[in-house]
């Protein structure tokens, strides 16, 4: 396909008029998106939201009026145009209250086939993004949901499907990633002559064995059975955690079940705050990079297991905002094809893991006083990246001197913990789940984005811009990231909420 470049917009008139259907619209990158429509799309005929009731809300026109529209991701647009956003949300947002790990979305047939009949794409930014998640229930979410994908895409005439994925379905792979299927590094799976690997005997297989820990287990057994259940196997098969495994599984199904459709896989990397758009640094809750430096704000790590020349792969969100916008165009340019494109800066604006900490550190040290829900001194220690096993080897030494002075304060009457002891327990928390990210053999290349975006013409590269070269990672992290995540992550926070926050981020990877 060759979309010819102009100084017009390609991607305005092909989605002028259209229905999007549009999945995830309570987390971070679906706000990112629906603000970018809102703004910059004004002639799109609506956006269909499934959204799943919850305690305070019970139903999906509430919860976007008091969580969704609420959201200071569209104070731009209430303090320029508020009357178009008042007439937007009225007229163009149509709140489809559901579940999409239920059948149909807990829709009755003939909902659920009215919907589709409204639709002329769907942009699924679902996900359960927990790394360590019970495996029926992101196998729930992350794979057997995407059957509600295909369903739906049928009924309404095999319409576009924009499934937002992750870099990290990469697995155990090492090396340049390109924009391609992910073969699997352990494991015997059958791959498929049109590219997808055949899952269903697996999944299967996977089910059996959730079915078997029910049987003997109860309550927090329980969930501690699934969640090691996970972990094991997308060990087994060469993924480092749940999440991405389950990502990997669901990619193979729209793949197999939408062969000869329009289907794109867009995959980004760790996504944080925008870079510019709807503001600098916007960012709602705390990220995988963020962790470890809210971890440090609070003193309570000074070490991790990292490579300093490992290249972590960071991209802020209105990239990726932008990227599925385009991509969505690109479908109905050109419908019928499959697409894999990865949202990522590591291929051509490598950030590794020494110069991510050293300007995070400069920053805190130099202006600790402006970030007044991080820091509450200037730290008085330097953050170290160490090799994995010395991090092994000194957590294991540590453990038992702490242990012994537990045992021995034990004795005299004392009854809390050390606070070293917590504060080590934080450390190794975080190790388990993020060092495979900061001690990356994998480098993600993104070729064909950047192609697609020079397709469609220098008017779309200025209105959606995807490419991570116009990042400088200095003035980036130190004056848009951390006073995104002061300003915006933990606004209203305490220093007690945000210490939970970390613990609550431990176990996440935010996409």
């Amino acid at each position: 396909m060759d979309i010819s470049s102009s100084t017009v917009s390609q991607t305005l008139p092909l989605l002028k008029g259209k229905h999007i259907l549009i999945t995830g619209t309570t987390g971070f990158v679906g706000k990112v998106m629906l603000e970018k429509i809102m703004r910059t799309v004004p002639d799109i005929g609506g956006v269909y939201l499934v959204i799943r009731g919850n305690k305070k809300h019970a139903n999906a026109g509430s919860r976007f009026a008091n969580e969704i529209a609420t959201s200071s991701v569209f104070e731009h647009l209430k303090l320029n145009s508020p009357d178009y956003f008042n007439d937007f949300c009225d007229n163009r947002v149509h709140c489809i209250s559901g579940e999409i790990s239920e059948p149909q979305f807990g829709l009755s047939r003939s909902e659920f086939r009215a919907l589709g009949g409204k639709i002329d794409a769907i942009v699924n930014c679902a996900a359960s993004v927990n790394f360590r998640e019970e495996l029926d229930r992101a196998l729930a979410i992350n794979t057997h949901s995407l059957r509600n994908i295909v369903e739906l895409s049928d009924i309404a005439g095999n319409i576009p499907v924009i499934q937002v994925s992750t870099c990290y379905v990469n697995g155990f792979n090492k090396g340049p990633i390109h924009e391609t299927v992910v073969k699997p590094t352990r494991g015997e799976l059958t791959q498929h002559k049109s590219g997808y690997f055949e899952v269903c005997s697996l999944i299967q297989e996977l089910e059996l064995k959730i079915a078997d820990v029910h049987s003997q287990y109860q309550g927090k057994e329980l969930k501690s059975q699934l969640i090691d259940l996970g972990i094991r196997e997308a060990n087994a098969l060469g993924w480092n955690d749940t999440y991405t495994f389950t990502k990997w599984l669901g990619e193979q199904i729209l793949l197999k079940s939408l062969r000869g459709y329009s289907l794109t896989l867009l995959r980004p990397s760790i996504v944080e705050s925008t870079l510019n758009e709807p503001s600098p640094g916007w960012i709602e809750g705390v990220k995988v990079a963020d962790a470890i430096l809210l971890a440090y704000a609070k003193e309570k790590v000074s070490f991790f297991p990292g490579k300093r020349s490992g290249v972590i792969d960071v991209i802020p969100a209105d990239l990726v905002a932008n990227s599925i916008l385009l991509s969505l165009a690109e479908q109905f340019k050109a419908p019928g094809n499959h697409h894999v494109y990865q949202c990522c800066s590591g291929g051509a604006n490598p950030l590794t893991l020494g110069t991510f900490i050293d300007h995070l550190m400069a920053e805190a040290k130099e202006n600790h006083g402006a970030y007044d829900k991080l820091f509450s001194r200037r730290p008085r220690k330097p953050f170290i990246a160490v090799n994995k096993r010395l991090f092994n080897a000194i957590t294991l030494c540590m453990s038992f001197v702490l242990l012994m002075a537990s045992q021995t304060l034990g004795k005299l009457g004392w009854k809390r913990s050390l606070k070293a002891r917590r504060n080590l327990d934080a450390a190794i928390s975080l190790s388990t789940i993020f060092s495979f990210y900061t001690e990356p053999e994998y480098i993600f290349r993104n070729d064909k984005l950047i192609n697609l975006a020079k397709r469609m013409g220098p008017a779309d590269q200025a209105l959606f811009p995807v490419d991570a070269r116009a990042i400088n990672w200095e003035h980036y992290l130190r004056k848009v990231h951390m006073p995104g995540l002061n300003c915006y992550a933990l606004k209203g926070k305490s220093q007690t909420a945000t210490n939970r926050k970390i613990v609550a981020t431990s176990q996440k990877q935010a996409a």
